[in-house]
């Protein structure tokens, strides 16, 4: 990941305020800058959008047994299908997520629409504890992707903030796959190594809709104090 420290000043000065606002309607590339004639300290992060693995974290919970080695727990469709023998899994006390145990699927077995799940635990679980909360690692492959803070979305569209040069960022929408718990599979609209704006991307979404309604944070703050 990439951080990108910027500055921007919101000013009340009505003089000022006009001449942002002259500055700051939407250009003909429908883009966005960011630079240092605004000044309250942001901190963007950019990160590449590339090929990485993508995970499902699917949840449930679980009782464990008299060994303190075994947690069985059920997991319901549609993520019931997903559920192998051999993948990973973190297991805790709901009081106490702190106290994280390694464990595998060493058992899964269909039972009345749903599947019967068994967690073994690499070490003892924690005394006169019964109740766990089983976080399920599925490994769904891997996948052009960019991170789900990356996204925006409006409606039934799903778009990224994309650098086209340092300060200036283009909104693009993207077709996405498969949804995971920290990356998300895009399927078109975007190439490997294209950078987007992760944190900050609200912001950035903020100000390229207040310049495209011909509007800019200086003249709605101007307006908030008169």
């Amino acid at each position: 990941m990439l951080c990108v420290s910027v500055s921007l000043w919101l000013s009340v000065n009505a003089g000022f305020a006009q001449d942002v606002r002259s500055r700051t309607r939407p250009k003909p590339q429908a883009s966005t800058s960011v630079d240092e004639s605004q000044a309250v300290d942001l901190t963007l992060t950019l990160t590449k959008a590339s090929v990485r693995p993508v995970q499902t974290w699917i949840r449930t919970a679980g009782k464990i047994d008299k060994s303190l080695k075994t947690i069985t727990g059920y997991v319901y469709p549609p993520d019931s299908g997903l559920i192998q023998v051999g993948q990973r899994i973190r297991a805790f006390p709901p009081e106490s997520k702190s106290s994280m145990y390694q464990a595998r699927v060493t058992r899964a077995v269909p039972q009345g629409g749903r599947l019967l799940v068994e967690a073994t635990l690499a070490s003892s679980g924690r005394e006169q504890t019964t109740n766990y909360i089983l976080e399920i690692v599925v490994d769904r492959g891997e996948f052009l992707s960019v991170p789900n803070e990356a996204i925006i979305e409006e409606g039934d569209k799903r778009v990224v903030y994309l650098q086209h040069h340092p300060g200036m960022y283009v909104p693009q929408e993207i077709h996405t796959g498969v949804q995971g718990e920290l990356y998300t599979q895009v399927l078109h609209g975007l190439t490997d190594g294209d950078q987007v704006v992760t944190f900050g991307s609200f912001f950035i979404d903020s100000e390229y809709k207040l310049k495209s309604s011909g509007e800019s944070p200086a003249g709605n703050e101007h307006q908030h104090h008169h």
